[in-house]
C-alpha cells in the first residue's frame, strides 16, 4: 500500500486525513492507535480554533479524490507506525495538516 497518495492510504488514515481537513485548525484530541491504525469509532474529540480578527481570506474547499500527500501527513504516518499501540494526546492541525503531535506511548 503506497502512503505518498491518499488513494494508497488505508481507509482509517484516509478518514483521518479528511477529519483533519475539515477541522482546517485546531485540535484532534484523545487519538487512539491499535497496530498504527488510528480508531476512528467513536470520532475522536476536535477542538476548533477560530480567529475573531481580523477577517481572514476564505479557506479552499478540502480536496476530494486521490492527490499526492503533504511532508507533514507522511510524517504523522510515520509517527503512528513508530507508536504503534497507544494514544495520540492531540494533533495540533493548521490549515488542515498536522503541526504538534504529543503523545503517551503504552509501556514496551
Amino acid at each position: 500500500m503506497s502512503t505518498s497518495t491518499k488513494a494508497g492510504l488505508s481507509g482509517p488514515r484516509r478518514q483521518f486525513v479528511e477529519l483533519m481537513q475539515g477541522l482546517g485548525h485546531g485540535e484532534s484530541v484523545g487519538l487512539p492507535l491499535r497496530a498504527g491504525e488510528p480508531v476512528l469509532d467513536p470520532l475522536p474529540r476536535t477542538v476548533h480554533d477560530v480567529k475573531l480578527a481580523p477577517p481572514r481570506a476564505p479557506t479552499p474547499c478540502p480536496a476530494r479524490g486521490d492527490f499526492a500527500l503533504k511532508q507533514q501527513v507522511v510524517e504523522l504516518f510515520r509517527l503512528f507506525d513508530r507508536v504503534r499501540d497507544g494514544v495520540i494526546d492531540s494533533i495540533e492541525v493548521r490549515d488542515g495538516l498536522p503541526f504538534r503531535v504529543p503523545y503517551t506511548r503504552a509501556p514496551t
